[in-house]
């Protein structure tokens, strides 16, 4: 990625004009997008029968502020920090971050993120960050693509303790069918909140 190739029409390129240091912008736009994740991933939704985050809200919200390459890069660099040590992730700690994590129950998930970054990242690349229903489309695939790799993973590939993989039956009743409603709330607030940012740095006449 270079950031001369940056969409300048999305919504944070927007809000940030400054053209002089556009470097120095990507990458504090990454700093403050992986910062937003590691909060969403620390932050435990009440009165839910399983472990639910706001980690998908803020996938989708950074990726339409920020367009797919730089949504992209922000999910990298977040996964990254957790490969290396930090403990970024939801069970980090107690469980210990590191190339071990992502072999375990979560792994697809996590490399979901990239998948859905790049998808609901290339509807503000289109512009379609401006309509609620476009935007949702866009974010309802990129969420599909999450469980689907989360699925995958979990059900044939993960490394647990009693051995690899828990099976589809298990996986999806376990890992899928519990969080779909709580996802489909996430998605749909995210893409009311990203058109409506658009409303209050444009006039009106301008939202699609």
């Amino acid at each position: 990625m270079t950031v001369g190739t940056l969409n300048s029409s999305t919504l944070a390129m927007t809000l940030w004009s400054e053209r002089r240091y556009p470097a120095l912008r990507a990458v504090l736009l990454v700093i403050v997008g992986s910062a937003l994740l590691i909060v969403s991933a620390k932050i435990k939704v009440p009165f839910y029968p399983v472990p639910m985050t706001l980690q998908t809200f803020a996938v989708m919200v950074i990726a339409a502020a920020y367009g797919s390459r730089l949504a992209v890069a922000t999910v990298i660099v977040y996964l990254a920090e957790g490969l290396f040590g930090l403990p970024v992730f939801t069970n980090t700690p107690p469980a210990i971050a590191g190339p071990a994590y992502f072999l375990g129950p979560t792994g697809g998930f996590l490399a979901g993120f990239v998948v859905a970054a790049l998808i609901a990242g290339i509807a503000a690349d289109r512009g379609h960050d401006r309509s609620p229903v476009r935007l949702f489309l866009y974010m309802l695939v990129a969420d599909i693509a999450i469980f689907a790799l989360g699925f995958v993973w979990l059900a044939w590939f993960a490394q647990l303790a009693n051995g690899t993989g828990i099976g589809p039956a298990a996986a999806w009743t376990g890992g899928v069918l519990p969080f779909l409603l709580a996802d489909l709330v996430k998605i749909a607030l995210a893409a009311c909140l990203i058109p409506a940012a658009w409303l209050a740095v444009k006039p009106k006449s301008d939202a699609i």
